[in-house]
């Protein structure tokens, strides 16, 4: 049974920081890619970051420079390190895993977790 279980949402200031965990089983981690989506309410969810299995990485322009995505196979997990946060980063983040296709689009799969909570206060 494939899970991804996301953690370390919460609230926090303008201008601070928060680091994202993605916990993932029932799959072979290393040979996958994953990404970063967020939903705002009333808004459509959108990839923010994306990793493939060899580590390469893509960004949004509105979190370039501010958010990083990486990945520990030995622990299964995928990070979300955002800094410099803004009000408008509020939203429900979600770990999806897919892989990465030619010209490095990422492609999602229908595995998600439920998500994590990102309130960011002005």
């Amino acid at each position: 049974q494939v899970q991804l279980v996301e953690s370390g949402g919460g609230l926090v200031q303008a201008g601070g920081s928060l680091r994202l965990s993605c916990v993932v089983s029932g799959m072979t981690f290393g040979t996958n890619a994953f990404g970063w989506y967020r939903q705002a309410p009333g808004k459509e969810r959108e990839l923010v970051a994306a990793i493939s299995r060899g580590g390469s990485t893509n960004y949004i322009d509105s979190v370039k420079g501010r958010f990083t995505i990486s990945r520990d196979n030995a622990k299964k997990t995928v990070y979300l390190q955002m800094n410099s946060l803004k009000v408008e980063d509020t939203s429900v983040y979600y770990c999806n895993s897919g892989f990465v296709g030619s010209g490095g689009v990422y492609y999602g799969s229908r595995y998600w977790g439920k998500g994590t909570l990102v309130t960011v206060s002005s």
